[in-house]
């Protein structure tokens, strides 16, 4: 692990500062296209979102209907191919379906941010599904590890806990990952040694121990990061920064490790700075929350000193174009594929620099408008308006926790049946 956090830093230490010119760039005139394909998606959604299905064929249509309206939204307004449209929708959205209909039967009060936050996860396991030659789908163990962040990292993250609580449930939570029979001191730990044992249920320890090793290596990266909020933030940018790699880095290590057993050193080394990739990703999206909080990150710290995130932002988006190049050449993996990962990762760091738009140069910021399919204003005025619909759109998110198969799916019943095994 140590290997892996130093060299993603000499990565990431040895991307350019200027920004990178690969990539589309938009027209004005091509952007309001755009925009128009998005609020037609978007009304569609909420027509969707106000109707109240009752039956289960109701609910069925709306899914049908909303996946119907992404795809054209997608061709549209995001310029897709044909493939890549599919691949959404017959691919990553029916997942996150699915995802959602086995975590509430898991936890029956498990909230809409909880399992959104999880999917998250399990949609990066199933990006990395195809790149490592396995088909693209849900598994026990990736339900059970994509579970572990509401569970786990969201107690962690709790500011109205003191670092020893944390600590004290982190040190029961990796004798646990180790594989030591312990009982549940309560609900929290009941969820978390039942998702454990799913892990455990597909990858019996003894086979398959790079699986728990990557499984720990992330726990380790948390820990470092609960005694970093012990320390009061007190960490120079490398100490941030090697926190940041190790934490991002394991945590989709753990995934691909997840998707068929063990990995190879090439395949590790790209799932890790996948990671890492991600998690600055992240803090730039929530650089604004974090200087509120006082959170210490690569881009908050800069942001609360009043430095400019232009360079750290330019840095980020050309070890984005690094990680697609090293993608480019794996030998699983189709082009639509990979180039919509991408996407994904381009569009990430693009929309975070809309909304964290006060700490960025004029220059930058109009120099980044022209790499995103939409304006900047546009995408802060519909964050704003789907921030304040939240409430409408928990109808639809219901009407998707019914499964495509009559009755109970025999995927969530193997699931339910695993845990039981394991109480």
């Amino acid at each position: 692990m140590q290997e892996q956090v130093a060299r993603s830093i000499d990565l990431w230490n040895g991307m350019p500062v200027e920004s990178a010119q690969d990539g589309p760039l938009y027209s004005a005139k091509e952007q309001e296209k755009r925009e128009r394909a998005y609020d037609e998606a978007l009304a569609a959604v909420e027509r969707e979102a106000k109707l109240a299905a009752r039956t289960r064929a109701e609910r069925l249509e709306v899914q049908d209907r909303v996946i119907a309206s992404f795809g054209r939204f997608a061709g549209v307004a995001l310029g897709l191919e044909e493939e890549a449209v599919g691949l959404l929708t017959h691919g990553f959205l029916p997942a996150g379906a699915q995802f959602a209909q086995w975590a509430r039967r898991f936890d029956a009060d498990l909230s809409t941010g909880d399992i959104i936050q999880a999917c998250r996860n399990a949609w990066t396991a199933c990006g990395l599904q195809p790149l490592l030659g396995e088909p693209m789908g849900l598994t026990p163990s990736i339900v059970g590890y994509s579970l572990l962040y509401p569970y786990s990292d969201n107690y962690l993250d709790c500011e109205d806990l003191g670092a020893q609580e944390k600590l004290r449930f982190s040190g029961r939570f990796l004798e646990r990952l180790r594989g030591e029979s312990l009982a549940a001191l309560n609900r929290r730990e009941i969820a978390i040694w039942d998702l454990v044992a799913l892990i455990e249920a597909q990858y019996p320890r003894a086979r398959y121990p790079q699986v728990f090793d990557c499984l720990i290596a992330i726990h380790r990266a948390q820990e470092a990061s609960i005694a970093q909020v012990k320390n009061n933030g007190h960490c120079d940018d490398a100490q941030v920064l090697r926190i940041s790699c190790a934490k991002g880095g394991s945590s989709v290590l753990a995934d691909a490790c997840l998707c068929r057993g063990w990995l190879n050193e090439a395949e590790s080394e790209f799932a890790f700075d996948w990671g890492v990739l991600l998690q600055l990703g992240d803090d730039l999206q929530d650089v604004r929350e974090d200087v509120r909080r006082g959170s210490r990150t690569l881009f908050s710290f800069a942001a609360a000193s009043g430095a400019r995130l232009d360079d750290l932002t330019a840095r980020l988006l050309n070890m984005s174009g690094e990680v697609s190049d090293r993608m480019g050449r794996m030998p699983n993996g189709g082009r639509a594929l990979k180039g919509l990962l991408r996407m994904s990762w381009r569009s990430l760091i693009v929309m975070a620099v809309a909304q964290a738009h006060e700490f960025f140069s004029p220059a930058f910021l109009a120099e980044m408008e022209q790499k995103s399919p939409f304006r900047f204003g546009f995408l802060r005025a519909r964050q704003k308006r789907l921030a304040g619909r939240r409430g409408l759109y928990a109808n639809l998110f219901d009407a998707f926790l019914e499964p495509r198969e009559n009755g109970r799916s025999e995927t969530v019943c193997n699931l339910s049946e695993i845990v039981s095994a394991n109480i």
